[in-house]
């Protein structure tokens, strides 16, 4: 009888349970450069807020701008539904956790996207002078793109729990054209989110100008939990970059790989890079901004879908501004402020003066990176474990 071979499982690694290794060389502070390119727009700080209601308003994302990062504003979310969305936004988190996804999915269903929002909005970043980075489903990718484009966006990108260029339909006809679309857009388009090798490759090959990696890590996702689906994000990033290595080393071009998501603190972003990000993604840590359109509360945007809602209302409370957030200085001890200076600490540490540099360094797997020797700040609630 010839037996039958049984499924493998693979192992695969979330950034809590990898460690950074130090080398032989250590740098001055003022030597580390942690500026990053992203479509061609250059970003002093490699730190782009999510593109979630809670998160980003047309006012934040110009604040993030001015200090260094990129703001992305949702096209399907309330700033683009509603002329006055602060009072939306005040429902949101004023209501109790038992009735916050009904009143979610009523508050994104029964007001349609208005185009002359769409146009609003992006202006009103545009006040700022800063780059206008802006999101939407691929579904919609065809009628949002060309408004944005005219409004003054520089960049286009659309976001799916999961993409792929192989999407089939009951009819057998493809749903976006990712290929066409790139070819046809005025502004650079950025994809997301995947976390496999050959996905990352096929995606590449369409004209992309940055891929977002991730499924499921995100502070106020549930879709692990209901789906089923996911890569912890380690694991993600290292074999996402082999196949943006791949792809450079084919054509010549370098597409930039952005972590999105599971990135609690300042140690997660270093350790993404680390992996072969060139920037990251992140939502709850800028949530606890005292500007944050979220008051308080954060959000996933498949909290509201209306058949399967795949997102949590999770209250992150407020620590500080963004400026104290993203550059300092920092009045807490557990790397949720001055992420910048916590980046540039981490590579003069490691000995790297710059991104493509940190994509070099030792990475171990390490299971008791965040417990070894911890137990007084644990049993206290300090320090790392706030």
């Amino acid at each position: 009888m010839t037996k039958t071979i049984e499924k493998q499982f693979t192992k695969s690694y979330g950034l809590n349970e990898i460690a950074l290794v130090p080398s032989d060389i250590t740098l001055d502070y003022n030597l580390v450069d942690i500026s990053t390119e992203i479509a061609g727009h250059k970003l002093d700080l490699p730190i782009i807020a999510s593109s979630m209601d809670s998160v980003v308003s047309p006012q934040t994302a110009g604040m993030i701008g001015e200090l260094g990062g990129l703001g992305v504003l949702n096209l399907e979310g309330v700033q683009t539904r509603y002329d006055n969305p602060s009072e939306v936004l005040s429902k949101i988190s004023s209501i109790d956790k038992k009735n916050y996804v009904s009143l979610m999915q009523s508050i994104y269903q029964e007001n349609s996207v208005k185009e002359s929002l769409i146009i609003d909005r992006i202006k009103e970043i545009k006040k700022y002078n800063t780059t206008v980075a802006v999101s939407c489903t691929p579904q919609m990718a065809e009628k949002y793109g060309p408004i944005a484009e005219k409004a003054g966006a520089d960049i286009f990108i659309i976001q799916s729990t999961v993409i792929s260029t192989n999407f089939k339909t009951d009819n057998n006809q493809r749903y976006l054209d990712l290929e066409a679309f790139c070819t046809k857009s005025n502004l650079p388009v950025l994809v997301g989110n995947t976390t496999t090798y050959d996905v990352t490759y096929d995606i590449l090959k369409c004209g992309v100008k940055g891929i977002f990696i991730g499924i499921g890590p995100g502070a106020a996702c549930t879709t692990r939990g209901v789906l089923g689906i996911g890569v912890p994000m380690a694991t993600a990033m290292v074999k996402t970059a082999a196949a943006r290595n791949q792809f450079l080393e084919e054509t010549g071009e370098y597409i930039p790989l952005i972590a999105d998501g599971g990135i609690v603190n300042s140690g997660d972003i270093c350790k993404a890079i680390a992996c072969g990000a060139d920037a990251v993604m992140i939502g709850s840590p800028l949530a606890k901004s005292t500007e944050a359109p979220g008051n308080g509360f954060h959000w996933g945007m498949a909290t509201p879908n209306a058949v399967l809602p795949r997102g949590a209302r999770i209250e992150v409370g407020t620590i500080g501004s963004l400026k104290e957030i993203l550059v300092g200085p920092s009045n807490t001890d557990d790397g949720s402020q001055n992420l910048a200076g916590a980046i540039k600490t981490c590579f003069a540490t490691l000995g790297v003066k710059n991104i493509r540099q940190m994509h070099d360094v030792e990475v171990m797997v390490a299971p008791s990176l965040l417990t070894e020797g911890k137990i007084f700040q644990k049993a206290q609630n300090i320090g790392m474990y706030k």
